[in-house]
């Protein structure tokens, strides 16, 4: 946690992170539709755009960058920071380079976990447009863990058209959405097979669910890779298939699909721009204090804030009732530490052992006790 003794941070600080402008979570409901395939070509994809591009494979069981981009040299480690591997242009980190090609991960959650944390906080990445994160099918630890810790700008789903695949697509979406993190788009892989010889389209797992999809849920569909022979040798290959057949309609298909991403997943970097605080710290009268994008400047005792708490704890979530008992709350409370959740809020621990709840930054502008905040408050009071 971050103390007053530290310095302050903004909401991006991680260690190795300052410096990528965009983390994006590339994910799936369930496995078998593509996903990593769809993250190595759309990070070579956006590299020929011009930009700087980092891959990590958050698959801890299941790497397979390694493969796709052709790459087994291990990363270099100095002085407990990990340093990516650069392929194609892309630089990208996996737990496939740590362990070798053939020896099984048998590892408790716990130990997966640890090591999640690691690629969040020691890989070292410098200036990077766009940090692609293949994450592994599902919605368990992993995908919480790194929309909470990673400060995500945003997530794509892919998905194929089957109903199957778009059923569980939608619980993956419904996750993101609770944990805040903007969707930046669906992309429909194996959409259609063309025949190379008669040109032909034949819908192997038919056609279109993941624009219906993302029409339901009033999503950017970021558009459809068709089932391709290239795509697959091109893998195999580890040259992805931008590089190893350009002409080919899914090579096409990519690029048309990389513009189409760095179009919203910019929209939701200026939202969120807008919003973000730009320093966070604790002063020496342990008060919180927050700068804000428009300068205004908020201060928080550390009583308000604790009193404020919305956790279950202190809540009741059927019923919207404040639970705490404010007597139980000593005068004297401290704030012991802060930690960014995501890039929506705070998590701050209390010196009664209090640590559950999350401050989202909406809620914390409007508890801001400054001298012209709560003038504005009173002034509406005194309107109603």
């Amino acid at each position: 946690m971050t103390t007053k003794e530290q310095s302050p941070f903004k909401m991006s600080d991680r260690p190795g992170l300052d410096g990528v402008k965009n983390i994006i979570a590339v994910a799936s409901g369930k496995g078998g539709v593509g996903k990593s395939t769809v993250a190595v070509n759309l990070a070579v994809a956006l590299q020929q755009l011009g930009h700087k591009v980092g891959l990590m494979d958050a698959d801890i069981y299941g790497p397979s960058q390694p493969g796709m981009l052709g790459s087994g040299t291990r990363p270099n480690i100095g002085n407990n920071f990990l340093y990516p591997v650069k392929k194609h242009d892309v630089d990208f980190i996996s737990m496939g380079l740590l362990v070798g090609e053939e020896t099984p991960v048998i590892w408790r959650a716990p130990m997966a976990m640890k090591m999640i944390m690691q690629f969040i906080n020691s890989v070292v990445w410098g200036e990077l447009d766009y940090l692609l994160i293949d994450l592994p099918p599902g919605t368990g630890d992993v995908q919480l863990t790194l929309a909470q810790q990673a400060s995500l700008t945003g997530a794509i789903i892919v998905t194929t058209p089957q109903q199957v695949a778009l059923g569980i697509a939608k619980k993956g979406l419904r996750m993101f959405e609770q944990v805040k993190v903007p969707i930046v788009g669906i992309i429909e892989n194996m959409s259609g097979f063309t025949c190379s010889h008669c040109g032909k389209v034949t819908d192997v797992f038919k056609e279109g669910g993941g624009k219906l999809l993302a029409q339901e849920l009033n999503l950017p569909f970021l558009g459809a890779i068709p089932l391709d022979k290239e795509i697959m040798s091109s893998g195999e290959e580890g040259q992805p298939v931008l590089l190893n057949s350009i002409e080919s309609p899914s090579a096409k298909a990519f690029k048309t699909v990389s513009e189409n991403f760095i179009r919203e997943a910019e929209k939701i970097y200026l939202e969120l721009d807008s919003k973000e605080p730009r320093q966070i710290q604790i002063m020496p009268d342990n008060n919180l204090q927050i700068i804000w994008p428009d300068g205004h400047e908020s201060h928080f005792s550390s009583y308000h804030l604790r009193l404020n708490c919305s956790c279950a704890s202190c809540i009741d979530e059927d019923t919207g009732d404040k639970i705490l008992e404010t007597k139980s709350v000593p005068l004297d409370i401290k704030i012991n530490g802060i930690n960014p959740v995501g890039r929506y809020g705070l998590s701050i621990g209390f010196s009664d052992g209090h640590n559950t709840g999350i401050y989202v930054f909406e809620k914390l502008r409007g508890l801001c006790e400054c001298s012209i905040c709560t003038s504005d408050k009173k002034e509406k009071s005194f309107d109603i």
